[in-house]
């Protein structure tokens, strides 16, 4: 390993006198990145879990010595680590992968996603988009999203049919939308969405997307965050996403967009932004000041040339950033450890320096600081007891897998999404040797293939 001192903890778990029972036993565990404020790695390591939370984390003699489990799983030749959390996504989009590629990001938008989607978006196809995406990032190891979109109530139901932990955000314009048709009702939209939110599944937050300030007015912010301060939920937007957004914005407003935001009073520690690739050092500090979370997509960024955010300099002032991978209309795809490795290695082309964004720090955007942007931190993004039981088990008996030293090393820059094999989301096994277990995933496809076929019937551009 690079850091040998990061392979035992001098803590361990206390011995019990009597083993105690719990549901999970996972042990011996490889290589256990716990990703915890310490980035502890135990070799060989175990995991306890009762219920949906960790009990215990520690050596596998520890571990093993206090704990006997009604189900127990043997990870020798495993890394596991805490499942992914994805900031950023629009999940229904997955249902338009491929359809427009290798455009700029506002023709993209004005003459093919939004006439797309006003034709074709509608509560069946949400749901089946949005089910599609929470099986493609369960079965990559993500284990939260946070998702902006349109009838996110139906964006609910996949998620909770999935097995999935969500924050579920929904999409307000300051023009008509699939399912608003009429901006001027769009607060009683947004305050219906939180009212009939689902309530007594731990696992969904409901959110406020205002799509960005290019598209809202200040008005529009001001009422969206307003109710998202009342119900104590996310407020999101995009940010600065385009060299050509920032430009447009700063001439009618006067000022930046992060300095326009300020101003308005939206910025706090209950706001996430996307992107934010064109901020200056001035918008980084007031970011960091308001304690502004950001999620950095890089690879969703180099397509639509929109360029790199200043990422190594928003972790230097503090800012908390997590990964995202956007929707997969503008990505393709849902994969966070593509992410990682994109995250890890753009930044020391940018900066030409090697070590900015270590393997650490991209691991720790993917799982802790992701939790902590999402307002999550206390239960999910490491692996400590008393946390959530959300983990992931990466198989490294393949060769681009061997030899291995380093965990971490491995986990950004050489796994992939595939070498997956298992997955808990709080406690509950969602995928066992690579196969999803709560969701027919022939079937979908069939149901996504069919619908594919009806929305190609109606492009008129190829």
């Amino acid at each position: 390993m690079s850091d040998p001192s990061r392979k035992r903890s001098h803590r361990d778990v206390p011995r019990a006198e009597v083993p105690q029972q719990v549901d999970w036993l996972l042990s011996p565990v490889e290589w256990l990145v716990t990703c915890d404020e310490a980035f502890r790695v135990w070799a060989p390591g175990a995991v306890a879990v009762r219920g949906d939370t960790i009990v215990a984390v520690g050596s596998r003699d520890a571990v093993e010595g206090s704990f006997r489990g009604r189900r127990r799983k043997d990870l020798s030749g495993c890394i596991v680590c805490p499942g992914l959390v994805n900031t950023h996504v629009h999940g229904a989009m997955s249902v338009f992968r491929g359809i427009a590629d290798d455009l700029p990001l506002q023709r993209w938008l004005k003459e093919i996603i939004f006439p797309i989607e006003a034709a074709h978006v509608n509560a069946d196809l949400v749901y089946l988009g949005t089910l599609l995406s929470t099986v493609e990032m369960i079965l990559g190891g993500t284990t939260t999203f946070c998702d902006g979109y349109f009838f996110e109530g139906t964006a609910a139901v996949a998620v909770r049919d999935s097995g999935i932990r969500a924050v579920l955000g929904q999409g307000i314009l300051g023009f008509p939308t699939p399912d608003q048709p009429d901006p001027s009702k769009a607060m009683d939209r947004a305050t219906a969405f939180l009212k009939s939110f689902p309530s007594g599944n731990h696992r969904l937050r409901p959110s406020l997307f205002c799509h960005a300030p290019y598209t809202c007015s200040p008005e529009t912010l001001l009422w969206v965050k307003g109710i998202c301060r009342e119900h104590g939920c996310l407020f999101q937007t995009h940010l600065s996403e385009t060299r050509s957004e920032v430009e447009d914005l700063t001439r009618k407003y006067g000022r930046r967009p992060v300095i326009f935001l300020d101003d308005l009073g939206i910025l706090d520690a209950g706001t996430l932004c996307a992107h934010a690739v064109w901020v200056d050092e001035e918008e980084i500090a007031r970011l960091a000041e308001r304690r502004v979370a950001v999620s950095h997509n890089p690879q969703s960024n180099m397509k639509l040339g929109a360029g790199a955010a200043p990422v190594p300099r928003m972790l230097e002032a503090g800012l908390t950033v997590g990964l995202g991978t956007d929707g997969c209309a503008s990505n393709n795809d849902l994969d966070l450890f593509g992410e990682m490795a994109a995250a890890a290695r753009l930044h020391k082309v940018v900066t030409g320096n090697p070590v900015a964004c270590s393997a650490q720090q991209v691991l720790r955007m993917a799982t802790r600081m992701g939790a902590r942007a999402l307002g999550w931190d206390s239960d999910i993004g490491s692996i400590e007891a008393g946390k959530k039981a959300d983990l992931i088990a990466v198989d490294c008996r393949s060769p681009h897998l061997t030899p291995l030293y380093d965990p971490v090393s491995h986990l950004v820059y050489a796994a992939r999404s595939s070498d997956v094999s298992l997955v808990w989301v709080g406690g509950d096994l969602v995928v066992e040797d690579g196969k999803i277990r709560t969701v027919d995933e022939e079937k979908l496809r069939r149901e996504v293939a069919a619908l594919a076929r009806r929305i190609s019937r109606s492009l008129t551009f190829r």
